[in-house]
């Protein structure tokens, strides 16, 4: 009679032992470059974005205009812009952070305006779960928020371990 065992092999454990350092070794490097990268590639997007604003190239310039109707779009967005523009740069140039992600986070919570003043233009048929791509471009500001309170919290972490 053969007796079947359920210990791993000397090859197994020791392709459980590569796996496990190799995501050692990949954990230590994303701890030293992901929030970088975050605040890095956030700064970016709002420069660019900002830019577009400024330039007046942007596509949401009447979408600005339509939630703050009693603002005059003609100067606003490309305030709007500029804003986006400076807190792209302080992304980007890494100081005050928890201040830039502050005015951030209060600029982004900004956006949640179009569900309010503009349902019609972020929802199908007025139903809050049917998004229309207006409403999915709002809505995904719940993630760059999400990065930016990180970014506010890891921050001076990441400077402590450099």
């Amino acid at each position: 009679m053969t007796v079947v065992t359920h210990e791993p092999t000397a090859l197994v454990r020791r392709a459980l032992g590569l796996l496990s350092d190799l995501e050692r070794h990949t954990v230590a490097v994303l701890r030293r470059v992901a929030v970088p990268m975050l605040r890095i590639s956030l700064g970016l997007v709002f420069v660019w974005f900002g830019a577009l604003k400024v330039l007046n190239m942007t596509p949401v310039g009447e979408l600005v205009a339509g939630t703050l109707p009693f603002v005059d779009p003609a100067w606003f967005v490309p305030f709007l812009g500029a804003v986006e523009v400076a807190l792209g740069v302080g992304l980007l140039v890494g100081r005050w952070i928890t201040a830039v992600c502050a005015v951030l986070v209060a600029h982004l919570c900004g956006t949640f305006l179009v569900l309010v003043m503009q349902p019609q233009l972020a929802f199908q048929d007025g139903n809050p779960l049917l998004l229309t791509t207006i409403g999915e471009f709002v809505i995904k500001n719940v993630v760059l928020i999400s990065a930016a309170l990180v970014l506010a919290a890891r921050m001076r972490e990441v400077k402590d371990q450099a």
